[in-house]
């Protein structure tokens, strides 16, 4: 289910430069560019490798996820694919949008029950379509079809919020080469003990949906497989004064909130690049 944290943040500046296919059921796609904005840039070697960005519950009517895959495409010069695996449903409104005043404000009874009333009651039909295991067999179907007809070799996934705890159960099998999990949606600690592919956690200081006490035991799993055949690296990183979604809607007017985000945006980059090759 969703939370009142999962519904709120900015809108980040700018426009998306990238295109919607219809042969890839309504995806968006993110080119690398050059100087010239009309000309694609990427090389043979590039072209090999491409990027899958899960997003949110708002879906693709929200432009930050856009905005972001723009940005990655263009810093690690390769497609950057944002699948509808919402199928056209997102799982929230983006007329929902709330700003919060601060980085990490306490959910009172009040919100709560506003919550419940006006978002999620009426998400509910959403949340049915696009539950986990209906929303994995759409992203599974979209890779299959970007191997097929892309012939790309390597590829990774960033997740936030629901698309994070989708991302790390892709982790988990032979899709993917690479995963970023940010702020995730709760998911059970067996996804975790089954992840196969080296992973980056940005993770924030306050989580209604993954606190600190899960993140440390999912740390702790990951470390236990240090010196075996199944080890894959990973690393944490925390970023203080943050809420859940800073990753993906952060309020750039507070400073520390607008550093973690850029900061999360170079943690994934770096990943990719390590991990990507």
């Amino acid at each position: 289910m969703s939370c009142p944290k999962c519904i709120e943040g900015f809108l980040l500046p700018g426009d998306p430069a990238g295109t919607i296919e219809k042969d890839f059921r309504g995806a968006y796609h993110a080119c690398p560019r050059s100087a010239d904005a009309n000309e694609v840039a990427t090389s043979a070697e590039d072209a090999q490798r491409a990027i899958i960005l899960l997003t949110d519950g708002f879906g693709l009517p929200l432009k930050n996820c856009k905005i972001i895959a723009d940005n990655l495409a263009n810093r690690l010069n390769c497609d950057v694919w944002i699948p509808d695996y919402f199928d056209g449903r997102p799982l929230v409104p983006v007329d929902d949008l709330r700003t919060p005043d601060r980085a990490s404000k306490t959910m009172s009874v009040l919100d709560w029950i506003k919550f419940i009333l006006f978002t999620g009651i009426p998400s509910l039909p959403a949340f049915i379509h696009s539950r986990p295991a209906v929303a994995d067999k759409r992203v599974t179907s979209f890779i299959n079809d970007l191997k097929e007809k892309k012939h790309y070799t390597k590829l990774g996934v960033v997740g936030y919020c629901f698309g994070g705890a989708t991302a790390v159960r892709f982790a988990g099998t032979n899709l993917v080469d690479a995963a970023v999990i940010c702020h995730p949606a709760g998911f059970p600690i067996r996804e975790a003990q089954a992840i196969k592919v080296p992973t980056t956690w940005a993770c924030a200081d306050v989580d209604i949906f993954w606190p600190r006490s899960k993140r440390l035991q999912v740390e702790a799993i990951l470390s236990a497989k240090k010196g075996k055949e199944d080890f894959r690296e990973y690393e944490f990183k925390d970023y203080k004064g943050t809420a859940h979604g800073f990753a993906a809607r952060p309020n750039l007017n507070i400073p520390e909130v607008k550093e973690a985000y850029e900061q999360a945006f170079e943690q994934t980059v770096e990943w990719f690049k390590k991990t990507l090759v």
